[in-house]
């Protein structure tokens, strides 16, 4: 594979094989309040971002910056605890560089997490949503410039983009556990600022029932490297216009982080089901 991604993340994987012993399986990138779901695994390994040559650094609040691995309810799994936001200066080919690094250390299936704003008048804040599609509305595409080869074309079929099987396991656990939750469409915008009351009418009327600053690009660069995806958002406010209160990003990390042994367990659950043959 010609890829200078791929090249630099098989640098950075091949830091981290030295300091684990058992190759991951799942992959779990934590957005802005996701991070409980660290504490519940066994045998466990952390990994600063800050002691790997190469790997960029991690700015923003509710983003720790570490890789985390370790045993979750039978299952391998490698967690990534922090983002790198293209609102933050960064590329697409940073933003996208822990999922080139989850490839390289074999994990096969990821689950991309966020916090978002709703579009959908009938979600309610607290609610987690399956993401069932995305719109990339960030004007940036991480395969631009990326070499194709027979094996790794750059044209990749985005039909299905979110894994239809895995989406029922996450419906099933969250029935399960008495966690409401909603199916829907994410859009990601690049940010940092939140939308206006009339770009939040415009993106209703695309079809999006989210709307948040990530996941979308990881989404398809985990796609292109034939990697299972699912995502979830926790719903942690109303889009501007859709309510009374002025949107603040300490709001935001305050509803996710309150909802944060929820979001531990539907992962843990997961988790299960995939060590089990989901």
């Amino acid at each position: 594979m010609i890829n200078p991604i791929q090249e630099r993340a098989a640098l950075i994987a091949r830091q981290i094989q030295t300091k684990i012993v058992r190759s991951p399986q799942l992959g779990l990138v934590l957005g802005s309040g996701w991070g409980t779901v660290a504490e519940f695994l066994e045998d466990s390994v952390c990994v600063p971002f800050a002691s790997l040559d190469g790997m960029p650094h991690c700015g923003v609040q509710g983003h720790a910056g570490n890789f985390a691995f370790g045993n979750l309810e039978g299952c391998a799994v490698m967690i990534v605890q922090g983002r790198f936001h293209m609102y933050e200066g960064w590329g697409p080919g940073e933003a996208i560089l822990p999922i080139a690094i989850l490839y390289e250390l074999g994990v096969s299936t990821v689950v991309l997490t966020n916090a978002a704003g709703a579009l959908n008048e009938s979600f309610h804040i607290g609610d987690l949503m399956v993401l069932c599609d995305h719109i990339n509305g960030t004007g940036k595409n991480p395969l631009v410039g990326v070499h194709a080869t027979n094996e790794f074309p750059v044209f990749v079929d985005m039909t299905s983009i979110y894994d239809a099987k895995l989406r029922l396991v996450l419906n099933d656990v969250c029935d399960e556990q008495g966690v409401p939750h909603q199916t829907g469409v994410y859009m990601q915008l690049l940010g940092p600022s939140f939308e206006t009351p009339a770009e939040i009418r415009a993106f209703q009327k695309f079809g999006a029932d989210a709307v948040g600053m990530s996941t979308a690009i990881e989404a398809i660069y985990a796609r292109y490297l034939k990697m299972r995806v699912v995502g979830l958002s926790c719903i942690t406010n109303m889009g501007a216009g859709l309510c009374e209160k002025k949107i603040e990003h300490s709001d935001v990390l305050s509803c996710a982080q309150e909802r944060g042994k929820i979001f531990a367990g539907v992962l843990r659950a997961f988790a299960r089901r995939l060590a089990q043959g989901a």
